[in-house]
């Protein structure tokens, strides 16, 4: 028959649900804190005590010195004692001994009792939370223990209780007592009662972690899940692609007869879930998010990382379908695919067209191609003014001369892109072309962080480091931004090594007009004038309007002596010294012309070679 310690032990095994040698660990740190206070022995003097599971009988070991005869019984022992322990001890050794008090067991269940409760809670906490963070960002189910204005108390495994505020629960949604509830375990906090829980079933998360568990295929990973924007307890937008050839990602998280997004809907309190293809060219992808509305065309102008607008063109009789209830629809298609939307109607569209043409004389190509249809077209909307309907044909037209003007629009745009899109391209290159395919949900920065970056349109994790890298007080300058949340969001880029220092072969060379008069052979570009290399008899001359080729033979066969003509350097103040008296700035050799045919930017830049000092160009 097992004896009442085995008996006491197994209940606080079973009640705690704490490992067996977490509870030993417990019981002997606690017998050896009773041994201390019962003998008043000192803190430096180690003591180790032992419990036999079986009886439960405790036995102390205490370090203890060999002398002759004891003075102090605590610890001092003589040597005929020691030697019964360790054959070899000798005078002046320390030699460890058991040391029990009689009547100990009384006197341990008096001292120890405290310390031992005070270590089963420390250990039931330290579980709990290494339970908990392993379930961080995965669904969790409880029951409902109480609801009041402030939220849901909801109770888990481990005897740990979760708080679901009101803000992270579905508007409208009401919970019973003892109801079993499921939620996404947002954050978990260390806190000395125990570990703090925060429980959401308005995070996008929960919508995520939904889908990979009714949808097979989703959990597998043959459809993957790019977007989802969401405002709870209303609609949702959830963007899917397959990973394999042959597969419906929308039939996927449908499934048949809608089987499968119906049991999401339940669970969510009837929140009606739009899911949709993603789509690798924008203006595709952003059509789709306006469904269930019909799309003319969408016209994008992405000039600048952070505030890309999207011009959408929609018929007359679904323009309130593509905006939605409170603009709910386009808001919600805008947070999925990073653009900000701009819906218009078609007969509004065509006359902001016209007006363009008329009064903007950017658009005075546009117009004299135009110039045909622009009568018909005024025709058209004159009748829509005076509330007469137009004929499908008359709507078909409209539509294409939308179109027409639209895109020679954004073609003109792509011919007058500024310079500074060539340093976005360069920086673009350095960053890995997977971060432009992952969102920043991988990064794991709070919530708080995430969504205002994703209003702003950095959906992915390279838009993000993209603006990092080019103007970091773009991203500062958001609404609740600080310099903590920059910290958080540099260091999570760097943990994801998607900022670091530029290449070499990126970097610009540049030239101070010391170095200049050092090198026996120049060529540096002139901003105010063409650039010429001057040989012996054979002029040279290289512009933005005429490429030449250079023959690097001959320029290496030039007298060393020769010197460059227009040298870009920056001239110094009438006193040959600048006013701070620093350092001269430094000059950017770079050249920039743009070919209409190939559609492309041709950057020429001067970069040094070899110890010669020669100079080479390049396109990119």
């Amino acid at each position: 028959m097992k004896n009442e310690f085995v008996l006491a032990f197994n209940e606080v095994l079973e009640e705690k649900q704490l490992p067996k040698e977490i509870i030993l660990s417990a019981l002997k740190s606690a017998m050896e804190s009773a041994y201390r206070r019962a003998v008043n022995a000192p803190q430096k003097q180690p003591v180790e005590a032992t419990i036999d599971p079986e009886t439960g009988k405790v036995t102390v070991y205490a370090e203890k010195e060999v002398v002759e005869s004891v003075m102090l019984e605590g610890t001092e022992v003589v040597l005929e004692e020691a030697r019964k322990v360790n054959p070899e001890a000798e005078l002046g050794d320390m030699v460890m001994v058991e040391s029990t008090p009689a009547d100990f067991g009384r006197i341990a269940a008096q001292t120890a009792r405290q310390v031992i409760q005070q270590r089963i809670r420390d250990a039931e906490r330290s579980s709990q939370m290494e339970y908990f963070e392993k379930q961080k960002g995965e669904i969790t189910s409880g029951i409902v223990q109480a609801t009041n204005v402030t939220g849901t108390t909801v109770s888990l495994d481990l005897k740990a209780e979760g708080i679901m505020p009101r803000k992270e629960s579905i508007p409208g949604e009401r919970f019973r007592q003892r109801e079993r509830v499921r939620a996404l375990l947002l954050e978990v906090n260390d806190n000395p009662r125990g570990p703090q829980i925060i429980l959401s079933r308005a995070h996008r998360n929960f919508l995520r972690r939904l889908l990979e568990t009714e949808v097979p295929e989703i959990y597998h990973g043959v459809v993957e899940i790019r977007a989802i924007s969401r405002e709870p307890g209303q609609r949702a937008k959830v963007a899917v692609a397959a990973a394999q050839q042959g597969i419906d990602p929308v039939g996927a998280c449908v499934g048949i007869r809608g089987v499968r997004i119906q049991a999401i809907v339940r669970e969510l309190h009837d929140e009606k879930i739009d899911v949709i293809e993603w789509n690798s060219d924008p203006a595709i992808y952003i059509s789709k998010a306006i469904s269930p509305a019909r799309v003319n065309g969408v016209y994008l102008n992405d000039n600048l990382v952070g505030s890309k607008t999207a011009t959408v063109v929609v018929p007359e009789d679904q323009l309130s379908l593509a905006i939605g209830r409170d603009g709910q629809n386009a808001r919600l298609a805008a947070k999925l695919t990073g653009w900000r939307i701009d819906i218009k109607s078609l007969p509004e569209a065509a006359g902001d067209a016209m007006a363009k043409l008329k009064s903007n004389e950017e658009y005075k190509v546009i117009a004299e191609a135009e110039a045909e249809n622009i009568p018909a077209i005024e025709g058209y909307l004159q009748k829509k003014v005076e509330g007469r309907p137009l004929q499908p044909e008359e709507y078909d037209q409209l539509a294409r001369f939308v179109d027409r003007v639209e895109r020679k629009s954004a073609v003109k745009r792509q011919a007058e892109k500024k310079p500074e899109d060539l340093q976005r391209a360069m920086v673009m290159a350095t960053i890995p072309t997977r971060a432009f395919e992952t969102g920043l949900d991988e990064l794991k920065l709070d919530d708080h962080i995430t969504s205002p970056l994703l209003e702003a349109g950095y959906v992915t994790q390279g838009d993000l480091a993209l603006q990092f890298k080019l103007d970091p007080d773009a991203i500062l300058g958001l609404q609740g931004f600080g310099p903590r949340y920059m910290i958080t969001i540099e260091e999570a880029l760097r943990k994801a090594n998607l900022i670091e220092e530029l290449p070499k072969e990126v970097e610009t060379v540049v030239e101070t007009e010391d170095a200049v008069e050092s090198q026996p052979l120049q060529a540096v570009e002139s901003e105010a004038a063409p650039q010429e290399i001057v040989a012996e008899g054979e002029p040279s001359t290289i512009t933005q309007e005429e490429e030449v080729p250079v023959d690097l033979a001959k320029i290496f066969e030039m007298n060393p002596d020769v010197l460059v003509a227009n040298a870009a350097v920056e001239e110094e103040d009438e006193e040959g010294q600048k006013k701070d008296g620093g350092k001269k700035k430094k000059k950017k050799h770079v050249e920039i012309t743009y070919d209409p045919d190939r559609d492309l930017t041709i950057v020429k830049k001067k970069h040094k070679q070899g110890s010669a000092g020669a100079w080479n160009e390049w396109e990119e």
